[in-house]
């Protein structure tokens, strides 16, 4: 279920929100047999709007992505301007999301074709910063360099969730149904991921990412 806004950014919850709804429903067997064929068409449209000229990093499939963000612009004007302009923001918040449906279907989380625009049943959402007064201006030059311990984290996480998503893969094929624990799983690594993305390269936030896999 879709958390709301309000209740994933009050309180002392981080300020990124990030959920997939589970598919409480039989899944569509031939397309999860087939998601790496199927898939093809939507990862090239991703490898083409999603290429590394903004210096993005890219987190992993599972880490919920990041390649293409404008991260480096965005380091030079908060730095000197303490402005981060909002069609930038824009870009890189519809972009992550964009990502993470393409992951999201290639976790076998959802059978239903990744859309480029609709955001389907994949939520990605944090505020909108004020530069002045909610940046420091000069924690993006080491943001990504604090979050190593983050990387080395993720890397194990998300090996352990690839194999997640090939017991996963077997079980729709022969239950329908994707196993909820291996769901959360998976849903809670990508949910890290974007954590660490949208606080060392997106630069949303400077409140540092918790080591946790739940909102």
């Amino acid at each position: 279920m879709v958390e709301s806004d309000t209740q994933m950014t009050g309180g002392t919850g981080y300020p990124v929100q990030f959920s997939v709804e589970y598919p409480d429903r039989e899944l569509d067997r031939l397309s999860t047999a087939l998601r790496i064929i199927f898939a093809i068409p939507i990862v090239i449209v991703l490898a083409l709007i999603g290429n590394d000229w903004g210096g993005g990093y890219n987190s992993g499939w599972f880490a919920g992505g990041g390649a293409g963000v404008l991260f480096l612009p965005t380091v030079l004007m908060i730095l000197f301007r303490q402005k981060y302009p909002r069609w930038w923001f824009d870009w890189n918040l519809e972009l992550l999301r964009f990502e993470n449906r393409v992951v999201a279907y290639l976790a076998l989380m959802d059978d239903r074709y990744p859309s480029t625009d609709e955001r389907q049943a994949v939520t990605l959402d944090f505020s909108y910063p004020d530069a002045k007064q909610e940046l420091n201006r000069w924690l993006p030059l080491v943001k990504w360099l604090l979050a190593i311990p983050h990387y080395v984290v993720l890397a194990f996480l998300s090996v352990a969730a690839l194999f997640c998503v090939i017991f996963a893969w077997f079980a729709i094929l022969f239950t329908g149904r994707y196993p909820r624990g291996l769901f959360d799983f998976v849903l809670g690594v990508m949910r890290w991921g974007n954590r660490v993305t949208a606080y060392a390269f997106v630069l949303v936030t400077d409140r540092y990412p918790p080591f946790q896999l739940s909102p």
